[in-house]
């Protein structure tokens, strides 16, 4: 069997490009664009940067996901729905001529909005059972978000770094090239899994798309089904990357598609940057800002599930139920969205500036960027992660500053958030699943002041 690559080009043509990136020092990444059906500039989707890990030493610092860098969350959310209409469009055998307007939107940022809504009142109709798996930590908003526009028999689920007390884990594998390698699913319908549908995987991008390969291998093992299909924003995958999905179709007997909005191939050269963490902005200056606190329990359905934190004390506050870690369908989507819109005016009702700056954190990421797009206008999105980068100030390198602080989960491991800027912002609102306490979020609340933003509050969603 072949392995497809989606969409084709509008025009039946290949828009192939080459660009150069010097990174830093002796770090240089060579591209040459194959497919850009929607003629995007790269500059639009990405900015460059120096990862801190020897399996992989550059970073692709994503415009869209709002991970990284701060974007308008309608934008982020956009992002779900283009691979969303990329998916429809393949299934029904649908020309991609509507994405036009919508990929409009990357580039124009104020238009993002009313795409987004226009979208929302008439989602697709999915034809055909539909099983979603975003990977963590990255791609949980992005997945989520493709398949919240999605109306039929529809699941999904995003895999976790997390280890859960008292649940075993349905699928395991390994991200060899990632800063964390393990990844769990967890599903608390114990038929989650089973079914022969067509699963969709969602990341950020395929390098080498060895994490796909190896979750198709588990998942093929316990539940077998015949189709599969790779989504991501980018896709860089070598001819040799490539073969290895056709000889995997051929050792299981099974198709693998794969859509994307930009399709390339990647040339590396020079070493990694050899340093042990980034460099904490300290330019700003400490400010001593109170922390407002507030918790959105009420409007969310919790879990009461339990994390084991290396063989630590468990961790007794509740998950929220429908973040996608646990599994979702339609019908509990629907109940998430009216949720969200009722909580994010809620919180929208409590911004006292003009200029908002709102924060998820680690996986914790879809349901923060849906509150951040119900917070009114001059709001933007990002998230907190474990991915150590390289900060350098340089026009056009993706990662200005940076910010450290020990994760809340997980004693004793460092997690970041970036390109904050001096005087950018009146407020912040930091979202955080579970409450766990002053002494675990010490060193977070650190971090948050060192921005110098003057008005910050923690919103948590659990009681």
């Amino acid at each position: 069997m072949k392995t497809k690559t989606l969409p084709r080009c509008l025009s039946g043509k290949m828009n192939t490009s080459k660009h150069s990136f010097n990174i830093l020092g002796d770090l240089k990444v060579e591209i040459e664009v194959t497919d850009n059906p929607f003629g995007l500039p790269l500059e639009v989707l990405f900015e460059m940067a120096a990862r801190i890990n020897k399996k992989r030493s550059f970073l692709f610092v994503s415009k869209i996901l709002g991970k990284h860098i701060p974007v308008h969350p309608h934008v982020s959310l956009l992002g779900g729905a283009a691979l969303a209409l990329l998916l429809h469009n393949r299934l029904q055998k649908l020309p991609a001529t509507e994405l036009d307007a919508m990929i409009q939107a990357f580039v124009e940022p104020d238009t993002a909005k009313g795409i987004y809504e226009a979208l929302r009142v008439s989602p697709l109709e999915a034809e055909e059972p539909l099983l979603f798996i975003a990977f963590a930590e990255t791609a949980t908003a992005l997945g989520h978000s493709m398949y919240s526009f999605f109306n039929g028999q529809t699941r999904f689920l995003h895999t976790t770094r997390e280890v859960v007390a008292g649940m075993t884990p349905v699928l395991e594998f390994e991200e060899e090239h990632s800063h964390a390698t393990a990844h769990r699913c967890y599903a608390r319908q114990a038929t989650f899994f089973d079914g022969t549908e067509r699963v969709v995987l969602v990341d950020d991008e395929i390098t080498t798309g060895n994490t796909s390969l190896n979750i198709i291998r588990d998942l093929h093992s316990k539940h077998p089904r015949s189709h599969y299909v790779i989504a991501s924003l980018l896709d860089w995958r070598s001819a040799s990357d490539k073969t290895k999905f056709v000889q995997l179709e051929r050792e299981l007997g099974i198709t693998i598609e794969c859509l994307s909005l930009l399709q390339g191939q990647i040339r590396v050269s020079g070493g990694p940057i050899e340093l042990e963490r980034p460099k904490l902005d300290v330019s700003l200056g400490y400010h001593d800002i109170p922390i407002s606190r507030h918790y959105i329990g009420q409007y969310f359905t919790p879990v009461h599930d339990q994390t084991i934190i290396a063989e630590r004390p468990l961790h007794t506050e509740c998950y929220m139920r429908d973040t996608g870690r646990f599994g979702l369908d339609t019908l509990r989507q629907r109940g998430l969205e009216e949720q969200l819109v009722c909580a994010g005016q809620y919180i929208g009702s409590l911004r006292t500036g003009n200029r908002t700056l709102c924060m998820g954190t680690g996986e914790f990421m879809y349901i923060p960027m849906r509150l951040a797009s119900e917070m009114g206008e001059g709001v933007s999105y990002q998230s907190s992660t474990r991915s150590p980068i390289y900060p350098h100030r340089q026009q056009g390198y993706g990662i200005q500053n940076a910010f450290s602080f020990d994760a809340m989960d997980c004693v004793g491991t460092l997690n970041y958030f970036y390109n904050v800027p001096a005087d950018t912002y009146d407020e912040l609102f930091v979202f955080i699943e579970r409450a766990i306490g002053d002494e675990q979020e010490a060193s977070f609340v650190h971090a948050c002041r060192l921005t110098g933003i003057p008005v910050i509050h923690f919103v948590y969603g659990n009681q």
